[in-house]
């Protein structure tokens, strides 16, 4: 099998290059592909499935991941599940029971960072100087509920550790970080969405 991976930036692709050798099944074969950023992925995505749709195999499949930012949840999904239904493609949200699809559309709630909040362990062996209680603080026990931005939250708590003090970097972070990160244990509700839906793959 092989997964092509179409991911909104530079940050979702570095994270995914540390953290899918730890999901994936021993074997699957795939490639990672940035775009600039949300608007960009979208006014690209109808030709680009297009394109897929023209010459992929059965036993590839296309994975789209993106943050929700401050966007409904469900009008994001909605707006990728239209798109690859007008390209031709089955995803798993619009299939029959048992039928194949070739689609997963996922989303990170509301950002990449929430995942990193899911690993504290990671995040601490990454940058020393977090706080071992980080997890059972209320306004981080839920990563994909922090109020106010998960990416600004992430630079407060590297900056109050003594990290990342002229802004955070997020490419550097999200590479830092995810190589420590164990799929297994992490607490992001949208970070096991994700995993279980590669496995359905």
């Amino acid at each position: 099998m092989h997964i092509e991976f179409l991911v909104e930036d530079l940050s979702t692709h570095e994270a995914l290059l540390q953290l899918l050798p730890k999901v994936l099944l021993s074997g699957t074969e795939y490639e990672i592909r940035s775009f600039r950023g949300k608007q960009d992925l979208f006014s690209n995505l109808p030709n680009r499935l297009q394109g897929y749709r023209k010459w992929i195999p059965d036993d590839w499949k296309i994975v789209i991941l993106l943050d929700c930012d401050n966007d409904n949840c469900t009008d994001l999904k909605n707006k990728l599940e239209m798109i690859a239904l007008q390209s031709g493609f089955i995803t798993k949200t619009t299939r029959s029971s048992g039928q194949p699809f070739q689609i997963l559309n996922r989303i990170m709630i509301e950002e990449l960072e929430a995942w990193f909040f899911g690993d504290v362990e990671a995040l601490r062996t990454a940058y020393p100087g977090i706080s071992a209680t980080l997890a059972q603080k209320s306004q981080y026990r839920d990563p994909d509920a922090i109020a106010g931005g998960t990416w600004e939250a992430l630079e407060r708590v590297l900056q109050r550790a003594g990290h990342h003090l002229g802004g955070l970097d997020k490419v550097k972070a999200a590479r830092e970080i995810s190589q420590y990160m164990n799929p297994e244990v992490n607490r992001s509700r949208s970070f096991q969405v994700f995993c279980t839906g590669l496995m359905t793959l």
